[in-house]
């Protein structure tokens, strides 16, 4: 996988416990049109602590152009953003 780091839009729900579950995801691409990719699989949740920010990892897994693909998103609680770290 190769690191991008891209801030992206995620849609998500939320259970009773606070688990975030993240369901689809928009990104910018180079031409400035958006891609939406839906999550088939979210392999594992992991959390991270990295430059003092808390975050949730998802090894998530989708069928991107036709092909199926791994990748990570981050959750970033300090400012409720989502990234695009790896694919």
């Amino acid at each position: 996988m190769k690191i991008v780091a891209k801030p992206i839009g995620v849609v998500s729900w939320t259970d009773v416990n606070g688990n975030i579950n993240p369901v689809r995801f928009r990104i910018t691409n180079e031409d400035e049109s958006y891609s939406v990719i839906k999550i088939d699989k979210i392999i594992c949740v992991d959390k991270e602590k990295l430059a003092g920010n808390n975050m949730l990892v998802y090894k998530c897994q989708s069928a991107i152009d036709g092909v199926e693909k791994l990748y990570e998103i981050k959750y970033e609680f300090n400012s409720c953003r989502w990234i695009l770290f790896k694919i």
